[in-house]
């Protein structure tokens, strides 16, 4: 098993980076995990698979409302799985989103919460039924448990629109920074003060949102720890067209971001996007790709790929953490085989 000192003598040849006192909220989570931390993968296709319609705006959200205890079997699944990292049903889940389907403004929040408690929930009966699991290890005599975190998911505001606009990153002009922290302030609050561990910012597709976000990270005061993810289509550009570089330069001079990397792009841009985001920071850089598949936001289906998408997929690991990544997952179209094969060759290469 590696070490916290490991992790971060790999990470030393970065250009520039600003090592805050947050950081270390990660890079001791990376060392607990033995160097390497699992993200869980793909959440809406897991809930389908389980018989979900998520024909709706809310998405995934919805099933907080008709489904908890389906959220709460994905997230046994990807636990099962050798999953680090849960990230919450909320990528979905807006006040403003759930107010346009009726529910009050309490309701709505009442909501948020609920997908961060559900989380936590299957966290505890993992552990209650897992107490002698493979993963769990002696030291001293006493049980060790796998150390989990639960990430409260923040979608981008092109999740909220559920036009596929986070995949273009195109909001038009009338979208603007105040407009953009107006939206997510207090989504942001109550998340932060739901018993999550750390805010996942997720699929931010453009320069605008991600300084929106580390505003209101800054405004709020908001206390626990968050990570930035960007998406890509040409691995070399957020989707909007923003150079990643000045994304990532961005959630590097934020002091609450202890993460930064990319989620739901394919898998053959992710090598060059980490090469390019260790060149910004020294932050522990995540990467949860999907499973190179194409969504198309007017028919909101996915464009298959050729090929075995879990083998291909994992099959990419081991290289990305050679290329500095140290958390790792999948996103859309991914399932708990994707991450456990991924937890396998982590812990083959550990």
């Amino acid at each position: 098993m590696g070490s916290r000192n490991v992790v971060e003598t790999t990470t030393t040849t970065t250009t520039t980076a600003t090592t805050t006192t947050s950081s270390t909220f990660m890079w001791d989570f990376i060392g607990k995990c033995g160097g390497n931390v699992v993200i869980d993968g793909g959440f809406a296709t897991e809930l389908e698979r389980h018989g979900a319609d998520l024909n709706d705006p809310l998405w995934s959200a919805k099933c907080l409302v008709d489904s908890p205890h389906l959220v709460r079997r994905v997230h046994l699944d990807y636990l099962d799985a050798g999953a680090n990292i849960i990230l919450t049903a909320s990528y979905q889940a807006t006040i403003q989103g759930f107010e346009a389907k009726g529910f009050s403004k309490e309701e709505a929040e009442a909501l948020l919460r609920k997908s961060v408690e559900i989380a936590c929930e299957a966290r505890e009966i993992y552990y209650d039924r897992c107490t002698k699991d493979s993963w769990d290890f002696m030291e001293n005599g006493r049980t060790s448990r796998r150390p989990i975190l639960v990430a409260a998911s923040v979608g981008s505001y092109g999740a909220y629109l559920a036009d596929g606009s986070e995949y273009s990153g195109n909001y038009g002009d009338a979208i603007t920074l105040e407009k953009l922290k107006d939206f997510n302030r207090r989504r942001v609050q109550i998340l932060a003060n739901s018993g999550a561990d750390l805010i996942a910012f997720e699929t931010i597709p453009n320069k605008l949102e991600a300084k929106a976000y580390a505003e209101l990270l800054e405004e709020e005061g908001i206390e626990i720890p968050a990570w930035f993810s960007f998406n890509s289509k040409d691995g070399v550009n957020v989707v909007s067209g923003d150079p990643i570089s000045e994304c990532v330069s961005i959630a590097d001079s934020c002091k609450q971001v202890v993460a930064v990397g990319i989620n739901c792009t394919p898998p053959r841009f992710i090598h060059g996007l980490i090469t390019s985001i260790r060149k910004v920071t020294s932050k522990p850089v995540l990467i949860y790709p999907n499973s190179g598949e194409t969504y198309d936001g007017q028919t909101k289906q996915w464009v298959k790929s050729s090929g075995n998408v879990d083998e291909d997929f994992v099959s990419y690991i081991v290289k990305w953490r050679e290329a500095g990544a140290s958390l790792f997952g999948g996103c859309c179209r991914t399932t708990p085989k994707t991450i456990r094969g991924i937890a396998t060759a982590l812990s083959d290469k550990n």
